[in-house]
């Protein structure tokens, strides 16, 4: 990947430090290369109200590694911000001075800009969310309002994870006390109930990880896995009565990030209480992709995010360029009034379709459900990534009945749809044989409830059994009361 791709940052939080290359679409940052150094900052400041000596030796140890790797990496753009405990500590101006010594141009973001950057977190991954951003730290907590596609009113509060461990450690009642008090103290926190509630931050992904094991969820993918907002005191008191050794042995939970899952878990539990929202949904992006969405231009940022990160993959793979809208534009007539919502999912499919190439041909079919289930797509939710997956299976060759988990994953109206999708593709590929010119030159429409397929005189010869069979497949699929074919002798 070119230099010009590639964009850093380097975050100084509470508890950890990380150097975060990203790469991809601009619209969609996939990370490159991610390295965390566990320093701790936040403790001595919990304590003192000073950055501890130990701490920031082991912080500036870890810097000077992320400054020797950056000089050599090229990079586009390099930021460096601190927070909370940066923030508030009494000597952070000294601790900042540190590390522009080391040739890292260190920024301190205000509490205000915190939540700025975390709220354009989630609207970067999930445009369409509602509700209220809470970014968990381990010194603050960032609340804020998000609503189309925009970042509103916002605040910051003392509860980041070492914070709550601390008011937990007071007594029963004490974090509900001050989560109420905070919440009372927002003029706006009503206009999110009953919407969403997005998390960010790595306690809260590590405690969805905690939900999705324990509900045998069947798709190992953190991003945009939500749950009912019922759920989280069910899972705190879980949480809670589950020793270190229980928690370390879930899949994917890093011990490291265990210590904190009970608070963080009761922090959830008080929050839902409070702001009363309807789901919880785990947000993949946080402030780090909200600091580089903040700085991509307006049009730029009107872009899927889904869309953007599933073409940058496919386009290098395509058979024929142009083949993938071509195919898009072509089935696009057979399902009518299909809202953008779906609309999106199908241009995925459409987009995907073309790498299948790259997959030996036993396991095409297979393949192509592999890479919609458990690419690195942003924005996708597990229902979207089971809808993609299905069209693809089916336009590939598989019958989609073998995939036990997809009906776990998104409701059977969808699949229902997805499939049609899937039957549509198969017959384009037999109609344009992966080039759009032919696709361009025919066409597929519904005409008073019959599936037509239309083709000129020198595309007659396509049709043979195999166009028959998929047509009829495709008119049953989306529920045609009849099909036929259109081709001049």
């Amino acid at each position: 990947m070119s230099a010009s791709r590639r964009q850093a940052i380097v975050d100084i939080g509470s508890n950890s430090i990380r150097l975060v290359v990203f790469g991809g679409a601009p619209r969609a940052p996939v990370v490159l290369y991610n390295e965390k150094i566990m320093a701790g900052l936040g403790k001595g400041v919990v304590g003192t109200g000073t950055l501890d000596a130990a701490t920031v030796a082991t912080a500036l140890a870890g810097l000077t590694r992320f400054a020797a790797l950056i000089r050599r990496m090229e990079l586009a753009s390099l930021q460096v911000v601190a927070t909370a405990a940066v923030r508030e500590a009494a000597n952070g101006p000294e601790f900042i001075a540190a590390v522009r010594a080391l040739g890292l141009p260190a920024q301190l973001l205000d509490g205000d800009a915190e939540a700025v950057a975390s709220g354009y977190g989630v609207i970067a991954g999930l445009p369409q969310a509602d509700g209220i951003a809470a970014d968990m730290g381990g010194g603050s907590l960032e609340l804020v309002r998000v609503s189309g596609g925009e970042v509103g009113q916002r605040a910051s509060f003392p509860l980041g994870s070492l914070r709550v461990a601390a008011l937990r450690a007071q007594g029963p009642g004490g974090l509900r006390a001050a989560v109420t008090s905070a919440i009372r103290s927002l003029g706006w926190a009503d206009e999110a109930r009953g919407r969403g509630l997005y998390l960010v931050g790595g306690s809260w992904r590590t405690l969805a990880r905690v939900h999705m094991h324990l509900s045998d969820f069947p798709l190992e993918v953190i991003g945009n896995y939500g749950f009912p907002a019922s759920v989280a005191r069910p899972l705190a008191d879980t949480v809670q009565a589950m020793d270190e050794a229980q928690l370390k042995a879930i899949p994917s939970v890093k011990a490291t990030r265990v210590p904190s899952l009970p608070h963080a878990a009761a922090l959830l539990a008080a929050l839902v209480e409070t702001l009363e929202p309807d789901f919880v949904t785990t947000s993949a992006y946080g402030l780090r992709e909200g600091l580089l969405f903040q700085r991509l231009p307006a049009a730029e940022r009107a872009k899927d995010p889904l869309i953007e990160s599933v073409r940058f993959v496919a386009a290098p793979q395509q058979q024929v360029p142009g083949y993938a809208e071509a195919l898009a534009n072509w089935i696009a007539p057979v399902f009518p009034g299909e809202p953008p919502e779906l609309a999106r999912l199908r241009q995925c499919a459409c987009l995907l379709r073309g790498t299948g190439w790259a997959s030996s041909p036993d396991f095409r079919a297979l393949g192509a459900e592999e890479l919609a289930l458990h690419g690195n797509w942003t924005g996708a939710a597990p229902s979207d990534r089971a809808a993609i997956a299905l069209a693809l299976y089916v336009a590939m060759g598989g019958s989609g009945d073998g995939l036990a988990a997809l009906p776990r994953l998104a409701p059977q109206a969808l699949l229902r749809h997805a499939r049609g999708w899937g039957q549509a593709i198969r017959l384009a590929q037999r109609i344009g044989g992966g080039a759009p010119g032919p696709l361009a030159a025919s066409s597929l429409a519904l005409v008073e409830g019959t599936l037509e397929l239309r083709l000129p005189v020198d595309l007659a010869p396509l049709v043979d059994t195999a166009v028959e069979r998929r047509t009829k497949r495709l008119a049953e699929a989306i529920g045609a009361k009849d099909f036929r074919i259109l081709a001049p002798d």
